[in-house]
């Protein structure tokens, strides 16, 4: 495992003051960094006082500009993208398993957020573990090789897929793609496209992702 790239990024302490009841990682898009994702931490602490947020940079510097980091290349356009994914699953498994080591978590009190490339890699790492995930929210991405999931897929937990109809970075006809597929498997996914939204999130994918955490992890939503 000494090869295993370490990930850094930024956090968010629980707001409740308290130890980290729950955690979530999000990960982020290709060519950002842990900051693009990480200011959704104080929504999502509306719903999740006790939660702790974590957004790792990729692992890998982004190859096509001078900042910013990667999960995989997307240099070529036309390349399948199962092998960068396959090749960073690995790293990501390793922080998921040293966070819950180091806060005595389990999987039912983690869940993933993917934006883009990081949707890319939460839906494979997080279907592919053992015991299962709290849930798993992914924006704007896709469901890589997706006729590999029957065979591979080891815990159902619950998904949340958005994606903008006028995205013009990953192909608005992911979202139904992925969605056939695991609802396929035998998942249970709530979905939404959003009309006139491109490659990024807006208030309406914020809200059901503040409402979808909260139901993941069994917390009441706020009244009022």
């Amino acid at each position: 495992m000494n090869d295993i790239v370490e990930l850094h990024g930024p956090t968010q302490e629980p707001a409740s003051g308290g130890p980290a009841k729950q955690l979530v990682i999000l990960c982020h898009g290709v060519g950002a960094d842990g900051n693009d994702l990480i200011g959704l931490a104080p929504y999502f602490a509306r719903v999740l006082p006790d939660a702790k947020f974590m957004a790792p940079n990729a692992p890998y510097q982004f190859d096509m500009a001078p900042f910013g980091y990667q999960w995989f290349s997307i240099m070529d356009p036309d390349a399948d993208r199962l092998p960068g994914v396959l090749s960073a699953a690995p790293i990501l498994e390793a922080f998921i398993d040293a966070q819950l080591a180091a806060h005595g978590l389990n999987e039912s009190e983690l869940a993933l957020v993917g934006f883009s490339q990081g949707t890319m890699m939460s839906l494979h790492v997080g279907l592919r573990r053992e015991k299962q995930l709290a849930g798993i929210a992914g924006y704007s991405g896709r469901l890589i090789a997706s006729h590999l999931l029957a065979d591979e897929i080891k815990s159902k937990p619950p998904i949340l897929l958005m994606h903008g109809d006028a995205d013009d970075v990953v192909p608005f006809e992911s979202l139904a793609e992925a969605v056939t597929a695991l609802e396929g498997a035998g998942l249970t996914v709530q979905h939404e496209s959003r009309p006139g939204l491109g490659h990024g999130l807006d208030d309406r994918c914020i809200m059901l992702g503040m409402a979808f955490l909260a139901e993941c992890f069994g917390v009441p939503l706020p009244q009022g």
